[in-house]
């Protein structure tokens, strides 16, 4: 096990959650969610790109996984990694707020306003846009040091226009964290399937069709 890496993920995570979720259960005002998790990204991708390439989601590692990035044993490490920071992270924010009467920035749609369908398509959606910019900005050298900056600005217009329809997750780890302190897991699901499918997607089209044969 690569601990340096392992603990990128960990803390990264936790940090997305901290802040990203925190910054959604104190403000609520969608510029400030969205900045809060871009910056997140941003400053983290040039403090953990190094050891663990900064996945801080599971479903950016799924996708590099089937873009053949990664290996199997690697990714199921992040995983674990990924997952628990989300945890630890709604679950300090949980303490520092007084409890979770807060919602601790949980990602949720209203059922009455949107389907199970139309969530999980948007979902979908946004997280190919950010897996998309992954693949042809860091996995494929193409942007040097202006990955993190391309990444964390692309995470930002996606909550920008997805925050107020299923809160933008893109991360089921993001969403696991706040629903489990909460204890509402009802919408959990859509929130690992829609990611996972947009990320897969993401990286079938790099590798078939975007990425360099040579």
């Amino acid at each position: 096990m690569n601990f340096r890496a392992s603990f990128s993920e960990l803390i990264g995570t936790f940090a997305l959650i901290f802040i990203g979720a925190g910054a959604a259960a104190i403000d609520g005002e969608l510029i400030v969610v969205a900045l809060a998790h871009g910056m997140v990204i941003i400053g983290l991708a040039y403090a953990y790109g190094h050891h663990s390439g900064t996945h801080i989601t599971p479903a950016v590692t799924f996708g590099l996984l089937i873009a053949g990035e990664i290996k199997t044993k690697t990714a199921i490490n992040y995983w674990i990694m990924q997952f628990a920071g989300g945890i630890l992270g709604a679950a300090a924010l949980s303490f520092v707020l007084g409890g979770s009467t807060s919602g601790l920035g949980a990602t949720q749609f209203d059922t009455t306003a949107t389907n199970v369908s139309q969530a999980l398509v948007l979902e979908l959606i946004l997280t190919f846009l950010l897996v998309n910019t992954i693949m042809n900005t860091a996995v494929s050298g193409k942007a040097g040091n202006l990955a993190g900056l391309a990444i964390g600005s692309t995470l930002i217009f996606c909550i920008l226009m997805g925050g107020p329809i299923t809160g933008a997750s893109l991360n089921p780890a993001r969403t696991l964290g706040p629903a489990l302190l909460t204890g509402n897991l009802d919408q959990l699901w859509v929130y690992i399937v829609g990611p996972l499918a947009g990320a897969a997607i993401a990286s079938i089209f790099y590798v078939n069709v975007l990425k360099d044969k040579s």
